[in-house]
Parts: structure tokens; C-alpha cells; sequence
């Protein structure tokens, strides 16, 4: 069994980007406001593409949104 979580910062950056609701966020991404919902509580993984129009949103980073976390300190890139 996997310990692989993500996790984010929606909420902390809607409230930094002048109080934006979640139906700002929505509409700019193009998605329901119950899909950020669920996002935000960590009960649904938005796709590939949605992760970079929320961080685009904010003009942030995938990363500086969302946290992933293994279990496993992060491992040295391999120098071949």
C-alpha cells in the first residue's frame, strides 16, 4: 500500500488574491465550483491540465500549489 498524498494551498491562495470565492476560481478555470471544492478538501485530484490553469490562476507555480508526499524523504537525482 501506497503512502502517496497530495495536498494544496487553494484556499490559502484564494484568500491571498483579494479574498477570491471559489466560484471566482471556477470560472477562471473552467470547472464547477463543487469540483474546487473537492479539490480543496483533498477528495478529488484535479487532471494534469486542470493543476496548471489553478496555478496559472494565481500566476504560482504547480509546486508552489500542490504538495506531493511519498512517505520518503525525496531521493538525489541520479548523475549518469
Amino acid at each position: 500500500m501506497s503512502d502517496d498524498r497530495i495536498s494544496n494551498r487553494i484556499r490559502r491562495l484564494r484568500f491571498d488574491h483579494h479574498e477570491m470565492t471559489q466560484q471566482e476560481l471556477a470560472d477562471r478555470v473552467g470547472v464547477t465550483r463543487q469540483t474546487i471544492i473537492a479539490i480543496e478538501a483533498g477528495k478529488y485530484l484535479p487532471s494534469l491540465p486542470l493543476a496548471f490553469r489553478i496555478s496559472r490562476a494565481f500566476h504560482a507555480t504547480v509546486e508552489d500549489v500542490f504538495h506531493y508526499q511519498n512517505g520518503e524523504p525525496p531521493s538525489e537525482p541520479s548523475c549518469s
